[in-house]
């Protein structure tokens, strides 16, 4: 099976222009993606493209020693544009990786996952099992900011069944729970995803769905659509794995390699 990482890497943004060019702790946002990237090609012989709509970051990129695919500005979304760069510059590939360009701190492990379990469904995501202490933890953050954080439900042959904002499943015997294990049954999203060839031409077309459209998630748009997602376990990661949306996301990631160290820079 051929695998290609994509990372969708554009210029234009509302809250945050040109932030794949931005400087994190001194290395490009998009040089971290791109070696995080490097890392999960290396283990499992996947090639890496950047698949951009702007001149700037694709000659960064070329200075990166990254490939680059210059795709339509107009695309709505960083799917349409991993099936544009796909087309363009890896028509025999098997299985898709998108790996957004503002994820500098994806570890290569969640990378390599999909790609080691690409034949298992139509698409792949990564979920964390997560301990009570950081249960507790999405609890008091979701007081403030109740729509960050995603939480899944995965069956016995692990399908996902559901995605949410909210935290899924309740848990009636939340005591008893504790008592029995450091884990709790809560399963956080990763926004990370691996598509078949097949599924990601399909998703690229599909418009959005109900669920989708209320709880502002576009794997629910899969689920609503018959596609099977395979949700995949991995190790919780101590930097942060969301997206970089802002220069307040800036300092924030800064600070936090300070605290725990720049995995970058230790390479």
């Amino acid at each position: 099976m051929k695998s290609v990482i994509v990372i969708p890497a554009r210029y234009a943004s509302t809250r945050f222009p040109g932030k794949p060019l931005h400087f994190i702790n001194g290395v490009s946002m998009l040089e971290r993606t791109v070696g995080a990237a490097r890392k999960a090609g290396q283990a499992t012989g996947a090639r890496v493209l950047v698949a951009t709509d702007d001149d700037r970051i694709a000659a960064h990129a070329r200075e990166i020693g990254a490939e680059p695919v210059m795709t339509d500005p107009d695309l709505p979304s960083g799917t349409d544009r991993c099936r544009a760069a796909m087309e363009i510059a890896a028509p025999d590939a098997d299985f898709i990786v998108n790996l957004q360009g503002d994820a500098p701190f994806t570890p290569p492990s969640h990378v390599s996952a999909l790609i080691d379990n690409a034949t298992r469904a139509d698409v792949v995501t990564p979920v964390i099992p997560l301990s009570w202490d950081a249960l507790d933890a999405l609890r008091e953050h979701k007081k403030s900011t109740p729509f960050s954080g995603t939480t899944c439900i995965r069956g016995e042959d692990g399908r996902a069944i559901w995605f949410s904002k909210t935290i899924i499943p309740a848990i009636r015997s939340e005591a008893r729970m504790r008592a029995a294990s450091d884990l709790s049954p809560v399963l956080q999203h990763v926004g990370l995803y691996g598509y078949t060839r097949a599924a990601l031409i399909r998703i690229a077309a599909l418009p959005t769905s109900r669920y989708e459209e209320l709880e502002g998630l576009e794997q629910l748009r899969f689920l609503e659509n018959g596609l099977s997602v395979y949700a995949v376990p991995v190790a919780a990661h101590e930097l942060p794995s969301a997206g970089i949306d802002t220069p307040q996301d800036v300092a924030k990631a800064e600070a936090a390699l300070q605290r725990l160290g720049d995995p970058f820079r230790s390479r």
